[in-house]
């Protein structure tokens, strides 16, 4: 069973009974079906079912020389609704299946962003047509997550929230400087950390710890796209699960300025996720990349 079914509301199907019969299901009512040759010879199919208006189950496989469909893995997903970023992106195939990860290196929050890759099928149709390198493609990041807590946001005037965005934006500036080997950046960089550490190390003895640390980003566990953060939550709602009939909270993220979509089993989220509060979580982050048409 893949652990995330639970986020998207599918917490009872843990046989290998139930999750064959949804497989099954997913590939016959399927939505959106895409095919593709793969070095000449395989035809790979995708074949997707969506359960909300942005969730569902996707399942990838190929076709042998019956024209059978051949089952290889299954993942359950959700569609972001607005680009992330529009840094450059690689994308690498995994070693035991025929998926692929994203990397993405965004300065704002400041580690390299590794995600799941939803389109592979277009991935795959660009490869075969030697396309790469391609301008113009941006990414739509989204996440699933197993559990989270919603913390109330830190009390901040109009004057403090314009402030830190200029602070972001130079940091930006500084960090895009040092990547091209400028060592005046590189300092100053140095010199920013030393004293945030200093200053939050004076105040943590007396101070929450969420009161002083707005939101972060960071690895989280063994698989390198899975990450811990906290952001504010920018819009939420609620979806149904049209087969379970579980509530699924939907959740729109900002994150350091970096902005998402996160889904959540509602009975797997402590408290209740208003705009201007804050979500904590561990996610499993998912990421659409958008080629250009031409």
């Amino acid at each position: 069973m893949h652990s995330y079914l639970r986020a998207i509301g599918f917490e009872n199907f843990r046989s290998r009974e139930d999750i064959q019969q949804l497989i099954a299901m997913t590939v016959q009512q399927a939505d959106t079906r895409s095919y593709v040759t793969k070095d000449g010879e395989k035809l790979i199919g995708e074949f997707c079912k969506d359960f909300t208006d942005s969730i569902g189950i996707c399942v990838c496989g190929e076709f042998n020389e019956n024209d059978k469909f051949l089952y290889d893995y299954y993942y359950p997903y959700i569609r972001g609704n607005s680009v992330t970023t529009e840094e450059d992106i690689t994308v690498s195939r995994h070693s035991a299946t025929e998926s692929y990860a994203g990397v993405c290196d965004d300065l704002r929050v400041g580690v390299t962003i590794i995600f799941y890759l939803q389109n592979m099928i277009p991935y795959i149709k660009i490869q075969n047509e030697n396309r790469f390198p391609i301008k113009g493609t941006s990414l739509t990041l989204s996440a699933l997550s197993l559990k989270g807590t919603i913390v109330m946001p830190i009390a901040k005037t109009d004057s403090d929230k314009n402030f830190a965005r200029k602070r972001t934006r130079e940091r930006e500036k500084l960090m895009h400087k040092a990547r091209k080997g400028d060592e005046s950046a590189m300092e100053s960089l140095s010199i920013e950390d030393m004293d945030t550490y200093s200053a939050i190390s004076k105040q943590i003895k007396t101070t929450d710890v969420y009161t002083l640390v707005d939101n972060y980003f960071m690895p989280f566990g063994v698989e390198c796209d899975q990450y811990s953060v906290m952001g504010e939550i920018m819009e939420c709602h609620e979806e149904t699960n049209s087969f379970t009939g579980q509530t699924l909270e939907i959740m729109t993220i900002n994150c350091n300025e970096l902005i998402f979509n996160v889904c959540i089993n509602k009975k797997d989220l402590l408290g209740e996720p208003i705009p201007g509060r804050r979500f904590k979580g561990n996610i499993w982050m998912q990421g659409y990349v958008n080629y250009p048409e031409n």
